[in-house]
């Protein structure tokens, strides 16, 4: 175990190779190479982990990655919005380069890193990590910053769409949503403003009291949530708004955007999203100052974050920041900076939702997967981006369920996603319009394009497929006190809310890349049209069934009815539609605010500032918990042989533990 430090401008011209560390089976070495430097990672390893946010695989192993942030529309592939220059492996090492510049790895038998010098000529420094998963994680967040948490209520449903352009429309969202019994915590609006400037409320008279609107969600238990985009936008030919012409014209007067070396302005490239418009150099406090100023008046309002989305706008080499630093570094810094001069201006009671990234977004909280077609081959990959990029520090993160652009998804496909988002950080539904911005690629279907159960149901003429997802949703407002302690913990260990099974056993190699831990929960989504057996490994322990399943053994037995499986074996569970397999490990608690009868799935509202009934459930015979809240609580709950303890340290809720849950 152990962490080093490396400093790569150490390298000498005349030296081959510099061996910065060795062990049995690890050899780290460098050499100067080119324009920057060329390391070498020599070790037996069978699996690599991190890397940023990834949509292909979790295991890099045989790939060639680079760290660069990148915009693609669907279907990720090897590119990502968040990347990082981190891995580690499952030998027990890992790696972190401290540079804003592309950096390019080569798994294969042995790893190669090749480095670009900085802006400045320089070389940055390298760390290598010793330890299992979990304290190589902890150790990187040591280095570029624990998680920071989130206030309670970003962690229920949310509720968003982008053709929402007018009060009414989304009043009349908000209504169906209560009427209909789906409760949310969270609205996000992306046409509220003008779309020219991006931040002026109601030009027009669409929002007849935005302020009215904001205190109106906050009684019902909501918060708003308004979309951003950096930039000063380039209008369409023929087309002028004058107080965008009136920012064109004092940006470029003082300087306030990024520039290109020869002194002009850098525009966003020709083919890319919002072609032509200017970037603001968040690395300038006036441009900071200026552009916050405009935008104070919606935290006055009450707005509770924003929708930080785009970033990905640096495609040249010649781009150059107030600070200094050029293209090189731009490419990761101009999203990372965004985001950061963002999350600086809302404080830590409100939260972010931002699609691009670098090194250090686990500081500012909260990251989602971008843009999915609404197909079963997208539920895989963002399955593999929420794992990928918690194994690369960020612990809070979350995907459109359903996918967000195309035809409205198939309902065996919307039900099995909302019933994985219910166990990911971060739930929450959103769609592209019909007739949006890449409409002639992937047309949506006819009528209203919103992923909300009520117009998918309305659309399959399915009126169970309400009561069925109605479940889902009320579970997610049951959990809310456990996701919040583990948002907690997160933030203090430094690890993954949703976490890969490697961390968690890092000496099982029969972990596999399709579960996941979230706290003491198995999760084992489906991920397949018509899947109706699903494999899942259970690692050693006892486990218990949140819900009865039938299951087949490795000796071929098959049982109906189980409650309870023993880990270290793999079983096929029947996944009946309604469900999907999820274990509570043996030691583990689960604290949840539930309503008539103690059911999971009871109604208890939107309201996170109080319970309906706190109850704790331990599973298994021996076992310790100590919960904490946002409400001044913490009770320490012991159990054995059947016998529970509580102890409150704090607060005075009424709580009740459980000897069963259903």
């Amino acid at each position: 175990m152990g962490n080093h430090r490396f400093d790569l401008n150490s390298l000498k011209a005349a030296e081959e190779e510099k061996e910065f560390y060795r062990a049995e089976e690890l050899v780290f070495s460098g050499r100067l190479s080119g324009d920057g430097a060329l390391l070498r990672f020599c070790q037996p390893y069978r699996a690599v982990y991190g890397m940023g946010e990834r949509f292909n695989r979790v295991n890099q192993k045989g790939l060639t990655v680079e760290t660069e942030v990148f915009e693609k529309f669907c279907n990720q592939g090897e590119v990502s919005y968040c990347p990082g220059p981190f891995f580690f492996t499952d030998l027990g090492a890992g790696v972190y380069v401290d540079t804003l510049t592309v950096v390019r790895f080569s798994f294969g038998d042995h790893t190669e890193i090749r480095i670009r010098r900085g802006s400045d000529g320089k070389l940055p420094q390298v760390y290598l990590f010793l330890g299992t998963p979990g304290e190589i994680l902890g150790s990187f967040s040591e280095v570029t910053g624990k998680p920071r948490a989130v206030p309670k209520w970003s962690l229920g449903p949310w509720m968003s769409a982008n053709r929402w352009h007018t009060q009414e429309e989304t009043q009349e969202q908000l209504c169906l949503a209560k009427k209909l019994g789906f409760p949310h915590t969270v609205l996000v609006l992306e046409a509220w403003s003008d779309e020219a400037t991006f931040y002026r409320f109601n030009e027009h008279g669409e929002w007849e009291d935005p302020e009215g609107l904001v205190r109106e969600l906050k009684q019902e238990g909501l918060r708003l949530i308004l979309w951003q985009i950096p930039v000063l936008k380039r209008m369409d030919q023929g087309e002028s708004h004058p107080v965008l012409d009136e920012d064109w014209a004092y940006a470029q007067e003082h300087g306030l955007c990024i520039r290109k070396k020869d002194g002009t302005p850098y525009h966003i490239p020709e083919g890319h999203w919002f072609a032509g418009s200017l970037l603001p150099d968040f690395s300038n406090p006036d441009t900071v100052k200026w552009w916050f100023g405009k935008r104070e008046y919606l935290l006055s309002m009450g707005v509770d974050g924003f929708k930080t989305d785009g970033g990905e706008f640096i495609l040249t080499d010649d781009a150059v920041s107030c600070d200094g630093l050029s293209g090189l570094e731009l490419r990761n810094a101009f999203a990372s900076r965004y985001v950061q001069a963002y999350a600086e201006f809302i404080g830590k009671d409100r939260v972010l939702f931002s699609r691009a990234g670098y090194t250090g977004q686990q500081k500012m909280p909260i990251q989602w997967a971008g843009d999915q077609m609404s197909t079963w081959e997208e539920l895989g990959h963002v399955l593999t981006a929420g794992l990928s990029i918690g194994l690369s520090g960020v612990p809070l993160w979350g995907f459109d369920i359903g996918g967000f652009a195309g035809s409205l998804p198939e309902e065996e496909l919307y039900e099995r996603a909302v019933q994985m988002a219910v166990f990911v950080p971060v739930m929450q539904w959103h769609s592209e319009p019909v007739g949006g911005q890449f409409a002639e690629l992937f047309p949506g279907s006819k009528g209203i394009n919103d992923r909300s159960p009520w117009n998918l149901a309305e659309f399959y003429g399915d009126a169970g497929l309400l009561d069925r997802l109605r479940f889902w949703f009320r579970l997610r407002m049951n959990l809310l006190p456990y996701l919040y302690h583990q948002c907690l913990l997160s933030c203090e260990s430094g690890l993954p809310m949703m976490r890969h099974l490697v961390i968690e056993y890092p000496g099982d190699e029969k972990v596999r890349d399709d579960c996941f831990m979230l706290g003491d929960f198995l999760v084992a989504p489906v991920l397949e049209k018509g899947q109706r057996i699903r494999e899942v490994y259970l690692p050693e322990g006892e486990w218990e069934c949140l819900w009865p399943v039938e299951a087949q053994k490795e000796d071929g037995s098959l049982q109906a009815g189980l409650t309870r499986l023993s880990g270290g074996s793999t079983y096929r569970i029947r996944c009946v539609p309604e469900r999907i397999p999820v274990f509570l490990r043996e030691g583990g608690c689960i604290a949840l605010n539930l309503g008539e009868g103690c059911a999971l799935g009871s109604d208890v509202g939107n309201s996170v500032d109080r319970y309906r009934q706190l109850c704790f459930y331990p599973s298994g015979s021996e076992g310790k918990y100590r919960f904490r809240d946002d409400l001044g609580n913490e009770i320490l709950i012991r159990w054995k042989d059947g016998q529970a303890a509580a102890e409150r340290i704090a607060g005075a809720v009424d709580f009740r533990i459980l000897d069963r849950i259903h």
